[in-house]
């Protein structure tokens, strides 16, 4: 397996896949620095990781035991809401014991799924990516957006969908600034949990309907994406508004209020997971895709880990607290991260390179708060 593309941030506008396939991952491409330079040492130590322990990259037991348990949980809660048609309190908390197993399910199967690494089988992927369809957030648009908006151009202002604050945040910056960004560090926390509901009920049919970006606005999406579109909606709205109420009896009022704690948890777990790996105080915003000469440097300057030491973390986490490794090799499963994260890290030691850590989440979230308040006030430099 070679790494060396896909630790690369593509130079082209477009894409001619969602997910480029692995063996246009594997193609050469130009490095200006000699073989013994960071980028290529750090390539074949993670290479070296697999080759010489036999180890495929793609998942391993623990991961089809998170797929199994998240599955099951998520499953098994539904199933006793209905097999034992509970009272109030006892439905709030089967409701939310399947908003956990959602939450489980996007961070660990879902992304994974959606980078091809829980499998060499193109359809076990595919199957496992309609776990975002299931909780409500179309599979099809978040796979190009996360990578044509994302791992293309991280950081990037304009480009990449993360830092798409939609005028209520500025998140980098180039972003123009507005008299409330000033107290979004303060609101920060409280619109993050609003982030699932946003790509529930608007930010998937803004995407297909009234795209921003150009690459959206070029692509012509294929027919049966609308229905899938539309068909996971009706199914998520079915099973977690309407279901509960024609069925079980339960007032509209309480299932709609377990439907929005729910997506607070969702949203804000996911949310913060997500937001500090990139937008930290630490982190640097490039202007274009050209200041760096190989994207390794791009994605060092960029991105940062935390927690790595902590495998509970991990674990919930589906690994994304090792971002760095995430980011140098995403079609590998997120259960081999804590290893590579090792060799990350003595790497960049030995060659001097800046390796951008937290050792704790709690920290990380702290770090991304300071950023908001820098931007904010004008005072990030």
């Amino acid at each position: 397996m070679t790494l060396e593309t896909e630790a690369g941030i593509n130079q082209q506008p477009d894409i001619a896949d969602l997910v480029p396939p692995e063996a246009v991952l594997r193609q050469t491409v130009v490095d200006v620095s000699g073989a013994d330079s960071f980028p290529k040492v750090l390539r074949r130590r993670l290479e070296k990781f697999f080759a010489e322990g036999n180890i495929s990259p793609k998942a391993d037991s623990m991961m089809w035991v998170k797929i199994a348990a998240g599955l099951a949980v998520l499953a098994g809660s539904w199933i006793a809401l209905y097999a034992l048609r509970p009272g109030s309190w006892k439905f709030v908390a089967l409701y939310l014991l399947g908003g956990l197993a959602q939450t489980f399910l996007l961070l660990n199967i879902a992304h994974d799924s959606n980078h091809n690494a829980i499998s060499s089988s193109p359809s076990i992927n595919k199957t496992l990516n309609y776990v975002f369809d299931v909780c409500g957030i179309n599979s099809y648009m978040w796979r190009i957006l996360h990578h044509r908006g994302h791992h293309s151009c991280i950081n990037l202002h304009g480009e990449d969908d993360a830092l798409t604050g939609r005028g209520i945040f500025r998140f980098t910056p180039h972003e123009p600034l507005a008299r409330w960004h000033r107290f979004q560090h303060i609101y920060a926390l409280f619109l993050y949990a609003m982030f699932s509901l946003d790509y529930v009920f608007v930010r998937d049919f803004e995407c297909f309907f009234f795209p921003k970006h150009d690459y959206l606005t070029r692509t012509r999406h294929p027919a049966k994406e609308y229905a899938i579109l539309f068909a996971g909606k009706a199914f998520y709205i079915t099973y977690m508004l309407i279901l509960p109420v024609l069925l079980l009896g339960k007032s509209p009022l309480l299932v709609a209020g377990s439907f929005v704690l729910v997506h607070l948890i969702i949203g804000l777990s996911v949310s913060l997971v997500f937001q500090t790996t990139h937008t930290i105080d630490t982190t640097y915003f490039p202007s274009d895709r050209s200041e760096f000469d190989n994207g390794v440097y791009h994605i060092f300057a960029t991105t940062a880990d935390y927690a790595t030491s902590n495998p509970v973390v991990g674990w919930l986490a589906g690994g994304l607290n090792h971002h760095i490794a995430h980011h140098l090799c995403p079609f590998v499963c997120h259960t081999h991260y804590a290893p590579l994260t090792r060799i990350v890290q003595e790497t960049a030691a030995e060659f001097g390179v800046p390796y951008r850590q937290h050792p704790t989440m709690t920290r990380a979230i702290w770090h991304h708060l300071i950023l908001l308040k820098q931007l904010g006030n004008g005072t990030y430099s």
